[in-house]
């Protein structure tokens, strides 16, 4: 049965249709024979008990330069909705958690995709430490002190803004480095929030893998392969997408976290791996959907829509 679903994103006009997930996310769904709508996340009101946003129909086609049509702007009533899409870009910032907030307000009504109560109570580099057994050596805190004894017991490490994506503010720091302290204050300078420190993985040389998960249960992964001279391997930053296998450690991984993910309303997830080592769990706007399609001849966007439809069929 085609469903009414609404995208909460930044303005679609502006994405790269040969690597955004959102617009490849319409595009099945627009074969699916469902209707779309979006809308910026500044448009979400809430008043009187009711949830709307100020958005546009919207209909998407593969051609650079003119990719989407909008319709007038009009008044859209949330509650109406059969999905929404949670999937604006970071920073996980106050903006980004009220958002979440809002959106549960129609959590009788309308299925949010990811669930907005977990992805604000999991943020990726935080969900992470739920499963210790699974992760590099790692250390959050904002004391000055602790960075240093961790730095000095992994000698090489990763030090990273809590909240931070897309590789920016990722700083590797060496045994013999001194810019620990000069680090410290810059973030300190910028928010109060905690840094994360973890031991540098050599493996990343080699890539940072991307495994995406749908509903608990992988569907497929690509190698980010980060250019000669840089640490982050990150496609904004210049990382190379290169095709990539499942592991046996990398099911073991996804075993350990997909029933958590499945059970909390986590549909599609993306994971970063290196080595044999878990780094992050990716819930607020993962991507690579495009790549892995590419590369493997799946069809994940539809394997991501069956999954919606099935929940959709559950809750009656």
């Amino acid at each position: 049965m085609p469903l009414t679903v609404a995208f909460q994103m930044d303005p679609i006009q502006n994405v790269d249709i040969d690597a955004d997930s959102s617009f490849r996310l319409a595009e099945a769904a627009q074969a699916r024979g469902h209707r779309l709508f979006v809308y910026t996340p500044d448009q979400l009101t809430w008043a009187e008990g009711v949830m709307r946003a100020r958005g546009q129909t919207l209909s998407v086609r593969r051609e650079k330069g003119d990719h989407a049509t909008l319709g007038p702007a009009e008044d859209l009533f949330l509650s109406d909705m059969d999905v929404i899409w949670l999937r604006q870009d970071p920073p996980f910032d106050m903006g980004y958690i009220t958002t979440t907030h809002l959106l549960d307000r129609i959590a009788d009504t309308t299925l949010v995709v990811n669930d907005p109560t977990w992805v604000r109570n999991y943020p990726e580099k935080l969900l992470v430490l739920q499963f210790p057994d699974l992760i590099p050596p790692t250390l959050i805190s904002r004391d000055l002190e602790q960075l240093r004894a961790f730095k000095a017991e992994h000698g090489d490490v990763i030090v990273k803004p809590l909240y931070g994506n897309g590789g920016a503010g990722v700083f590797r720091l060496r045994a013999e480095d001194g810019n620990l302290a000069s680090l410290h204050e810059l973030f300190a300078g910028i928010n109060n929030e905690p840094l994360i420190a973890q031991k540098f993985l050599p493996a990343v040389s080699k890539g940072d893998k991307r495994i995406i998960l749908v509903d608990g249960e992988p569907v497929g992964a690509i190698n980010r392969v980060p250019q000669k001279g840089e640490t982050r391997s990150n496609m904004h930053v210049g990382g190379t997408a290169k095709k990539a296998e499942l592991t046996d450690r990398d099911r073991e991984i996804c075993a350990a976290i997909g029933p958590l993910l499945r059970e909390k309303g986590q549909v599609f997830v993306g994971i970063d791996v290196i080595g044999d080592y878990l780094t992050e769990i990716n819930l607020t706007s993962p991507t690579g959907i495009q790549e892995m399609e590419r590369f493997d001849g799946t069809d994940i966007a539809g394997r991501i829509w069956e999954a919606i439809e099935a929940r959709i069929d559950a809750r009656g």
